[in-house]
């Protein structure tokens, strides 16, 4: 209780008597338009050389399923490229957002719902929609990233339901994403039982695969997909077993160092337990993903079947990291966020005062370190720096930038910037120079999310 008192204490008078601990001179607005939002969704937005970010363009009526377009902004003049754009978009989208880059080619991936939408209400669902891949320089070249097969027999490789937050590997030879099946779904419908249940897949690029074409989706995808993480409608209490995934990133830019020095592919994630008296609890989840998903595994047929999900290839291993039950405040929360090398997982727990606060965590296993110690605690937009001795986060309107690196200033926070309205979906470029991040602000008379960025000094 003191230490945190303490350390707020300090980065109060810090912002008070205007030190270096806040440097608001730095902002810059990047966008100004006024005829849609600008949203960067928590994602990998900066290309791979830093010069430009990428958003989708939803609205406050239809939200992603309303923006009709993927678009990036140079972070030096603000001009403005259309990367996609459908040729023929409805009423209500066809539903284009939450767009990532990769992380060493110019192109991004987004999500995209129904082609063409079958009739005039709105078709975008969380359990329809896919992947799309499209250029980075603006020539509106875009290719399917995971097939789609809702039809019995269904097609291993393919996926019967709705994928998003797109995340590019490292390398850029896998896409991991959050999945809603439609099949299980409307199974659960037809018996009087919810099984819309949130997971985690994969998709391994440069494995492409051919499904028939539906109304409304192509037929041609440019990867191999499996779902990694098996979800139940009731876990056990007291188990592992989980009832929903969610919130997941991937775990380095190369997975982590196993204990006999090589990598491991894997995603962490939060997952939905049941306490040994049945109430839901979230705690913080690994799975080790193996480099062929082509082989089914122990749980099942990797296409599904019509009443049970797809289910993980042989190899891949589900580790539950976080046993927090016993905590004051128990419970884990956030995007989970890993360091560059995959050495420490970032996610927020909630400490004995009940403000959530930034713990790290060896993807190994091992007891959770205590990173920040705010007073209020820690509200979102947990980030690394690249050389994995920093933090960024959001706490109230502030945004702190809080140090990791091992040594006697390990926690240390100072103020990056302080300025209401409060600041969201925080990205660093892969430089560790810029963080963009989104606000909403009064555009010429409405409220409009709008790109800022503000420099960062690693020497300071």
């Amino acid at each position: 209780m003191y230490l945190k008192y303490l350390v707020g204490l300090l980065i109060a008078m810090e912002a008070a008597m205007g030190t270096r601990g806040s440097v608001e001179s730095a902002e810059r607005q990047i966008t100004h338009g006024t005829s849609f939002h600008h949203e960067l969704d928590n994602n990998d937005n900066f290309s791979p050389n830093d010069r430009f970010l990428v958003f989708d363009t939803r609205t406050d009526d239809g939200g992603i399923g309303a923006s009709k377009q993927i678009a990036k902004v140079e972070i030096a003049t603000g001009e403005i490229t259309t990367l996609y754009q459908p040729e023929n978009p409805g009423i209500f989208g066809p539903g284009a957002g939450a767009a990532s880059y990769s992380h060493v080619r110019d192109e991004v991936i987004f999500i995209h719902g129904p082609f063409h939408p079958s009739g005039p209400e709105n078709q975008y669902e969380q359990f329809r929609r896919v992947g799309v891949i499209a250029a980075g320089d603006g020539s509106g070249v875009s290719r399917l990233a995971d097939a789609r097969d809702t039809a019995a027999p269904f097609t291993p490789g393919a996926l019967r339901g709705g994928t998003h937050r797109h995340e590019f590997s490292g390398d850029g030879e896998w896409v991991g994403f959050t999945y809603n099946d439609e099949v299980v779904r409307a199974h659960g419908r037809s018996i009087g039982k919810d099984l819309d249940l949130r997971t985690i897949g994969v998709t391994h690029l440069g494995q492409p695969l051919q499904v028939a074409e539906s109304q409304q989706f192509p037929g041609t995808a440019e990867g191999f997909s499996a779902l990694v993480v098996s979800v139940v409608p009731e876990p056990r209490p007291g188990s592992d077993e989980i009832s929903r995934a969610a919130w997941d990133s991937w775990i380095g830019r190369n997975g982590y160092l196993r204990p006999d020095g090589s990598r491991q592919l894997a995603r962490a994630f939060i997952g939905t337990t049941r306490t040994a008296a049945g109430e839901k609890l979230d705690e913080l989840y690994v799975v080790d993903i193996p480099n062929d998903i082509t082989q089914a595994g122990p749980l099942g047929p990797l296409e599904g079947t019509e009443t049970t999900f797809p289910a993980p290839p042989a190899g891949a291993v589900q580790r539950r990291l976080t046993h927090s039950g016993e905590r004051v405040h128990p419970g884990c929360e956030g995007i989970v966020r890993a360091s560059h090398d995959g050495e420490q997982i970032a996610f927020l727990m909630k400490d004995d005062e009940g403000d959530s606060q930034v713990f790290l965590i060896s993807p190994r296993g091992g007891a959770p370190r205590q990173a920040t110690f705010l007073d209020g605690g820690v509200d979102s937009g947990v980030r690394w720096h690249p050389s994995g001795n920093a933090l960024v986060c959001v706490a109230g309107t502030r945004m702190v930038v809080t140090n990791v690196a091992p040594g006697p200033r390990f926690g240390e926070s100072r103020i990056l910037s302080d300025r209401a309205p409060q600041p969201f979906a925080l990205v660093w470029s892969h430089d560790g120079k810029t963080i963009a991040y989104n606000r909403r602000v009064m555009t010429a008379g409405r409220e409009i999310t709008q790109i800022f960025v503000t420099d960062y000094d690693d020497h300071e």
